[in-house]
């Protein structure tokens, strides 16, 4: 008996890619290796080459790798460490990241981390320079665990807030979605903030315009403004994925 078609024979694959939105499961984005990086491979789910307003890859890490200098470059950081560990340095502080761990740097910071133990570390790491408004001084450094962050359950689903809402100073958010079988996002969405979806865990269907598409662990999708979303869990477990979205700003004209 043969074998199935792997993904990607005759192009067969789940990648979508339109100007409005993207899925992409993991096989098929491609390494990047980066100059000041050692012992690092990106991953990079979208940019603004592809018309986001952000920037969001996986990053990995192999055992002592890492920064080769501390990266200067006026951007925004948040990592979310899936497995392994990563220790951040951050001026005199030391940070060490476990599962379930993340950081937060203001743009002007000096992000240097490595891996200090003897496995692989998987993290996503999301990027974008930040939209000062007078007046309002810019967010400090914030570093956490995704079982201490507040937590809001509404007839089986639940939303972790990694970075707190509501916070002016903060022109981004990244927060946890989790949505037992069978229960889903309350309406179609449609709203000005953009969105970075990463599946952490179970499988669901995603309304994106108006296709239906099954995403599950490990997949990444991107949503521009304004177009039509829903998420609903399917499977034997629930559902999970990380969350980023702009918040707190003006439109630009």
């Amino acid at each position: 008996m043969s074998s199935p078609i792997p993904p990607g024979i005759i192009g067969h694959n789940r990648a979508w890619l339109t100007p409005h939105y993207a899925v992409f499961p993991p096989a098929g984005i491609m390494d990047s290796l980066l100059p000041g990086l050692q012992g690092c491979i990106l991953r990079f789910m979208t940019s603004p080459a592809m018309g986001a307003r952000f920037s969001q890859a996986m990053l990995l890490v192999a055992p002592g790798g890492g920064t080769t200098a501390p990266i200067d470059n006026n951007l925004q950081h948040f990592l979310y460490v899936l497995s392994g560990t990563l220790e951040l340095g951050t001026g005199k502080k030391k940070q060490v990241l476990v599962p379930g761990g993340f950081a937060y740097l203001p743009a002007g910071s000096k992000l240097a981390f490595r891996n200090a133990g003897d496995v692989e570390a998987q993290a996503l790491w999301v990027k974008r320079p930040y939209t000062a408004v007078e007046g309002i001084a810019p967010p400090k450094a914030k570093f956490g665990h995704r079982d201490d962050a507040p937590r809001e359950d509404v007839l089986g689903r639940w939303r972790y807030w990694l970075l707190g809402t509501g916070d002016m100073s903060m022109d981004f958010e990244m927060n946890i979605m989790g949505f037992g079988p069978g229960t889903h996002f309350h309406c179609v969405e449609t709203h000005i903030m953009e969105h970075g979806l990463y599946m952490l865990q179970g499988q669901g269907l995603q309304l994106l315009g108006r296709e239906w598409h099954e995403i599950w662990t490990g997949d990444f999708v991107w949503m521009g403004s304004y177009v039509p979303q829903q998420f609903y869990g399917t499977g034997w477990a629930g559902a999970e994925y990380l969350l980023y979205k702009d918040v707190n700003r003006d439109v630009a004209f």
